[in-house]
């Protein structure tokens, strides 16, 4: 029996669609698997940082309900405490009602009557919380975007796994009992480690408007604007900031997060920073589209080894963030192509 040579080309590229198909499969499945196991983490970092804000919640609410409270504070810290108990305790199907009733009873503390040291803390947890709701939200968009796919659901590529939810809780400002000012939590900062070929990191100098006389370094990056992606956001600072015309898929990360309070411009700031890793041929950056505010605080820039980061904090000019010198290290492998690691908080 012989075949046509038209019957064995059609063959062939029956053969070739189902092996193309066959592999498509193949990676969506397992990249369906690692969408999983992240929604699984970041729930698990998620409802972490949920506990410790009941534990420091009940702590608020012991230090409230002292002998010499009056009825109306101490009515008060019971409530706080009793919520603090109940969202340790409660079910995944009620802890959204749950938290966002403990939400309610912490912006209703009049922060002013706790010591410092509770402020921070109480800022600290809610921090957290709301940096690791939001890698859960991301998380849980990403798998639903693939799991909702048409030919994901006909192949059952998901498998038996079930679909990952939401999880919304209220943010708030919380004001600073020290300043009167107010604290920003809802700013969220996409930076990035831009290294040259000789593994040197672009280092951005600055001052704060107020005290310009005071400068400080960090990295290229800047806030996340309404409806923009973090990596959106990171292309974007780059530019601005350097000119240098990024493409996105070459960003490493986020590999690290940093939640600071800071005061700039008369204002007191909390910022959830994430920085990917990018690794870039050597140019001179020039700025390409600064905002006022930043032309008001970005006095210059260099490209710093970390013994230049070392010479830096010793003329007493801080490097953000913290012990950059030790971290650069772990960008350049992630920037190199090393594996993505997971996500870390540093200062």
């Amino acid at each position: 029996m012989t075949f046509s040579a038209t019957t064995v080309l059609v063959l062939a590229l029956i053969a070739a669609v189902i092996f193309a198909i066959g592999i498509w499969a193949y990676s969506t499945a397992n990249r369906l698997d690692r969408l999983h196991v992240r929604s699984d983490q970041s729930w698990a970092a998620l409802d972490a940082a949920l506990a410790r804000r009941a534990v420091v919640a009940r702590s608020v609410g012991v230090a409230m309900a002292g002998p010499m409270s009056d009825p109306a504070l101490t009515e008060q810290a019971a409530l706080l405490t009793a919520l603090a108990d109940r969202a340790e305790r409660v079910s995944r199907a009620d802890r959204e009602t749950v938290e966002n009733q403990l939400s309610a009873a912490l912006s209703g503390i009049d922060i002013a009557k706790l010591r410092p040291q509770q402020v921070a803390e109480l800022a600290d947890a809610e921090a957290r919380v709301l940096i690791a709701r939001r890698f859960h939200n991301d998380a849980v968009r990403d798998t639903l975007a693939l799991r909702t796919r048409r030919p994901v659901r006909i192949l059952h590529l998901g498998g038996t796994a079930p679909l990952p939810t939401y999880f919304e809780i209220t943010e708030r400002a919380t004001p600073a009992a020290s300043t009167g000012l107010v604290v920003d939590t809802t700013r969220t900062s996409a930076r990035v480690v831009l290294l040259d070929e000789q593994e040197r990191v672009l280092l951005m100098r600055g001052n704060d408007p107020q005290t310009p006389d005071i400068s400080f370094w960090f990295t290229v990056g800047g806030g996340v604007e309404p409806g923009e992606s973090l990596r959106a956001a990171a292309v974007r600072e780059v530019f601005e900031e350097t000119g240098h015309i990024a493409d996105p898929a070459t960003l490493r990360g986020p590999i690290w997060r940093r939640v600071a309070v800071f005061p700039f411009n008369g204002e007191l700031i909390r910022a959830e920073e994430l920085f990917f890793a990018l690794r870039v041929r050597g140019y001179e950056p020039h700025a390409g589209s600064m905002t006022a505010w930043e032309r008001r605080s970005i006095s210059g820039n260099k490209w710093c080894t970390p013994a230049d980061i070392v010479a830096l904090d010793q003329l007493g000019e801080t490097v953000y963030p913290y012990h950059l010198e030790e971290l650069l290290a772990e960008a350049v492998e992630v920037a190199s192509g090393g594996p993505d690691p997971e996500v870390r908080s540093i200062r």
